[in-house]
C-alpha cells in the first residue's frame, strides 16, 4: 500500500527533525503508534522498518522512548501470580 500525505511546510518542519527523511519519519511514527497499541507485533515492526537484530530493535525503541514492558503487562503478570499463589495454597491444603 502506498500512502501520500500533504503537510504544510510550517507544520512539517515541526514534525520532522532537521536532517531526517520525512517519509521514513512518518512511517516510523505510524508504526511505533501501532506497536504501542499492540496492533503490530515486534516481528511485524522489525520487518516493516527493516531492523535485523533484536539489539538494533531495542536501541530503536529506546531512542523513541517506547517501553516493551508497560503497566498493562505488569497488571497481567500480577494477576497471574495471584492465581498461581491461590492454586499453590489449594494444593498444599489438599
Amino acid at each position: 500500500m502506498q500512502i501520500k500525505l500533504e503537510i504544510p511546510d510550517e507544520v512539517a518542519s515541526a514534525l520532522v527533525p532537521p536532517g531526517s527523511h520525512p517519509p521514513r519519519t512518518a512511517l516510523e511514527a505510524l508504526a511505533i503508534e501501532a506497536y504501542r497499541q499492540r496492533r503490530l507485533s515486534e516481528y511485524q515492526l522489525r520487518t516493516l522498518l527493516g531492523i535485523r537484530s533484536r539489539y538494533e530493535f531495542d536501541a530503536f525503541l529506546k531512542a523513541h522512548e517506547v517501553e516493551k514492558y508497560n503497566a498493562e503487562d505488569f497488571e497481567h503478570d500480577l494477576a497471574t501470580l495471584a492465581k498461581l499463589d491461590e492454586a499453590n495454597k489449594r494444593d498444599r491444603s489438599a
